[in-house]
């Protein structure tokens, strides 16, 4: 099947006069991430930035999946907190721009995060049911992962059952048709956001 990828832009024109006033005086260096919606926001904030002699280190389109290597401070171009919380979680200081307002991350929010984290890796030691989700999307599917998890689960822990459960579209509401402890998420990593039950599958590898 040929897949045709065509870029969504939002309904609203950017504005030359877009301010980058909340930035901290004391940031002199970031990357620059973007959702594809605001991508001609970003071109636009990269430029004022450069002007304003910020230097702008990368400049990316990001997913709910994307994994950024870079230690330096994160600017996101875009709308909601999904893709903010999750580049926050690999340990960065997020910025959001977003109705043309620079916030930061809430850190209360973000510790709630990473305790349900923690919660969720324990209750995966004391389940022996457990599922493990693929997606059939492009870009998010990852079956040979899956496969490998379960291995090494009934490996390290034989009183576990782990089974693998595929579907295009992972709809949480749905998991208490299924008489498991703990969901091991092996697609958008952003997924744990919705259930308390979901743990990532890089989160769970380390134990095995």
């Amino acid at each position: 099947m040929k897949i045709l990828y065509i870029e969504a832009k939002h309904k609203d024109q950017p504005s030359s006069s877009i301010s980058i006033a909340g930035l901290p005086k004391d940031v002199k260096e970031l990357f620059l991430a973007y959702s594809i919606q605001y991508k001609q926001e970003a071109q636009i904030i990269k430029a004022k930035l450069e002007s304003n002699g910020v230097k702008v280190i990368g400049f990316q389109q990001v997913l709910g999946c994307t994994k950024l290597k870079t230690s330096f401070p994160l600017l996101l171009i875009g709308s909601g907190k999904f893709h903010a919380l999750n580049l926050a979680l690999q340990n960065r200081v997020v910025y959001i721009y977003n109705n043309s307002c620079i916030t930061q991350v809430d850190q209360k929010e973000l510790e709630n995060l990473k305790q349900t984290r923690k919660n969720a890796i324990n209750r995966f030691f004391v389940s022996n049911k457990i599922g493990i989700l693929v997606s059939t999307k492009p870009g998010q599917e990852n079956i040979k992962r899956a496969e490998s998890l379960k291995t090494k689960i009934q490996l390290k822990f034989p009183e576990k059952q782990a089974y693998i459960l595929i579907s295009s579209h992972i709809n949480t509401s749905e998991f208490e048709n299924f008489d498991l402890d703990i969901f091991i998420n092996t697609a958008c990593p952003g997924l744990i956001n919705d259930n308390s039950k979901i743990i990532n599958i890089d989160d769970i590898l380390p134990f095995l």
